[in-house]
């Protein structure tokens, strides 16, 4: 019987039938191999399945990405596609080409092979190229992949928008992806407003410059961070942001319980969406950080004892829950933060409804948004920022932009304001920046070792905290936990200086606390007539003209001292208590400098106000609290009695 194998193309004879009696001729080894290569030669080769799949795509534009991957391009009803050549859009493609010509399916050993050597070719004769998901630029054009059925996109460039059929980059589809809206022009960021619960204008329009920033093909990106009570829309506010960046099936997600996944995840989607969290492991908070900003994550290949595979994303990144799940420093100064108000009920609408609304103006509320990433390309070169933020890129590209919808300077004030309000907070969730502060309230300076620095902080933390798990159970676990709040509290006047000379546990901590002025109890005494005489730096530049030098003179105790602590038997301790902690002393010098005829006048006045006579505050100062006149007399104001 005969046979046709669709995979190959062969034909299958059957052997001629023999006469019973008919003995089979005795070949000798090397007639018989000279009998099969003169029948192979006589004969021409069939191609096999895999070969005819091979020819095949030959009408694909095979190219490879800088980390190897091999894709293609293909035409596909009139419109250019980009598919990987592992992927199942492509593998469709070319089972479709193989039907129309054979009839038949190709089997799957025969499309394995033929994606082998389809991925060679890719490799070693097709160029290199980017692709990109969902955003995507060249040169100083972006383009935004509509996903729709024509694979259309977007053009974005210095000159306006409009919509190409064939943009120049390339971008690959991943399952779940929607369609954005085509847009349209004539509309105003403000129609999207009354589609998202935000408390006041600022916080408006770091929502909107966090939007067009994810709008762009470059990060870095910071984290959308949305807390706030049940029933604050939340999830609908996620929801009607990511609709206009990357519209998805499902477009809220738990978060993963590993970073591998994550990884995946941010490799297949344009933005990525977390919803109602309960907290952020540390691990998962540092992977969040590094695909905000841009990392990587390597893992075994499958299948293979010795291949990595390489997982590299930058991506923005939305998270919402009811508490405070941003805790940990590191991703906190990468976040803004936004608090949702509660909806009163005679405000709520019903979701349907909501979303009717919404889908009315997602293209008007689109085309605002392109208007603005417009202005930014246009504008961004010349843009400059008066100081470096925390995500200064990001600043610099809002601001950029901002100009499309409100007067300048109106993004970097929202934004400055935001990070302040979030400072406190942060230090607040970490127990250890929060005992550091405790313990800086009441004096300006703290020295010591780490395992000295652990121990006064577990006083001021109390019992329950410092018995707690989180709490840094060694001196090696307190410096790392420093390090992550170091940042915050020098924002909020506490500097930490660390002499990494030493051993983890003998290493030398300083705490000094710069920000609040200096209280009359941490000043230390000012500097005789002498040591002016003999040290003339300190009112520089000066000819006889000490009057001019006053502010100069001043500055010389605007910063804060040594504290100093109250001294036994001056006679006077009783008035500690009324002197004031709020004086300006910088500014209280340079006036008595500019009232003051010369140097060393000043100076006395200083030493010794001319309200006091030189007698008075000699017989006072001398008098111990029994009453007693002291053998040797001392001339101090008044006025700093108790602190010198």
């Amino acid at each position: 019987m005969s046979g046709i194998d669709p995979d190959s193309g062969e034909t299958e004879l059957e052997p001629p039938v023999k006469e019973a009696n008919e003995a089979e001729p005795e070949l000798q080894p090397e007639q018989s191999n000279r009998g099969n290569e003169a029948g192979e030669a006589s004969k021409p080769r069939s191609k096999s399945g895999a070969d005819i799949l091979v020819e095949l795509a030959g009408e694909a534009d095979l190219f490879r990405t800088r980390n190897d991957a091999a894709y293609a391009d293909i035409a596909v009803n009139g419109h250019r596609e980009t598919w990987s050549i592992r992927s199942r859009g492509f593998q469709r493609w070319l089972r479709r080409l193989f039907y129309q010509a054979t009839g038949g399916a190709p089997s799957a050993d025969a499309m394995q092979s033929a994606l082998g050597v389809i991925e060679a070719k890719a490799h070693f004769d097709g160029p290199v190229r980017q692709v990109f998901v969902r955003v995507g630029g060249a040169g100083d054009r972006m383009y935004l992949d509509l996903a729709d059925e024509a694979w259309r996109a977007v053009e974005v460039s210095p000159g306006g928008w409009r919509v190409v059929d064939s943009p120049e980059v390339r971008f690959r589809r991943e399952p779940g992806m929607t369609a954005l809206p085509i847009p349209e022009g004539g509309g105003t960021i403000d129609l999207l407003r009354p589609f998202l619960n935000v408390r006041a204008d600022d916080d408006f329009r770091l929502v909107v410059a966090w939007t067009l920033a994810a709008l762009r093909h470059q990060g870095p990106y910071p984290v959308l961070v949305l807390s706030g009570e049940h029933g604050t829309a939340k999830t609908t506010f996620m929801v009607v942001i990511r609709s206009l960046i990357d519209p998805h099936a499902s477009p809220r997600r738990p978060l993963p319980r590993s970073v591998h996944d994550l990884y995946i995840g941010a490799t297949k989607a344009g933005m990525l969406a977390f919803d109602n969290l309960s907290g952020v492991a540390a691990e998962m908070s540092d992977a969040l950080c590094q695909i905000s900003t841009g990392g990587a994550h390597a893992a075994r290949t499958l299948y293979s004892d010795d291949e990595e595979t390489l997982l590299e994303a930058t991506k923005p990144i939305i998270l919402n829950g009811i508490d405070d799940v941003v805790t940990r420093p590191d991703l906190a100064d990468r976040a803004i933060f936004l608090t949702l108000d509660p909806i009163p009920d005679n405000k709520r609408r019903v979701e349907a409804e909501f979303f009717a609304e919404f889908e009315a103006q997602k293209p008007k509320i689109f085309g605002a948004l392109l208007d603005g990433l417009v202005v930014g390309l246009t504008k961004l070169a010349t843009t400059k920022l008066d100081g470096h933020p925390r995500m200064a890129d990001f600043a610099k590209w809002a601001t950029a932009c901002e100009t499309a919808y409100w007067p300048a300077h109106s993004f970097i004030a929202a934004y400055s304001t935001n990070r302040k309000e979030v400072i406190q907070k942060v230090i607040d969730a970490d127990s250890v920046a929060a005992a550091v502060q405790k313990l800086m309230d009441q004096r300006i300076e703290w020295n010591g070792t780490a395992t000295e620095l652990l121990t006064e902080l577990a006083i001021e933390a109390g019992e329950r905290i410092s018995n707690s798990r989180s709490w840094p159970a060694n001196a090696r676990s307190l410096g790392s936990r420093i390090r992550r709040s170091a940042p915050f509290l020098r924002a909020q006047g506490i500097r930490i200086v660390t002499d990494e000379g030493r051993s983890a546990t003998a290493r030398s901590i300083s705490i000094i606390k710069s920000a609040s002025p200096p209280r009359v109890r941490d000043l230390a005494s000012f500097a005789s007539v002498a040591s002016f005489d003999n040290n003339p730096s300190g009112l520089a530049n000066d000819t006889n003209n000490d009057a001019k030098n006053g502010g100069q003179f001043a500055s010389s105790f605007a910063s804060p001292p040594k504290s100093l602590e109250n001294r036994e038997n001056d006679g006077d301790d009783a008035n500690d208590g009324n002197f004031s902690t709020e004086i300006d002393w910088s500014k209280q010098v340079a006036g008595v400098c500019a009232d003051a005829p010369s140097a060393e006048a000043a100076v006395r006045e200083i030493s010794c106000p001319s309200s006091v006579s030189s007698e008075q505050a000699d017989k006072k100062d001398n008098t111990d609290q029994s009453g007693q006149t002291s053998a040797t007399p001392e001339r101090r104001p008044s006025a700093w009695r108790g602190r010198l």
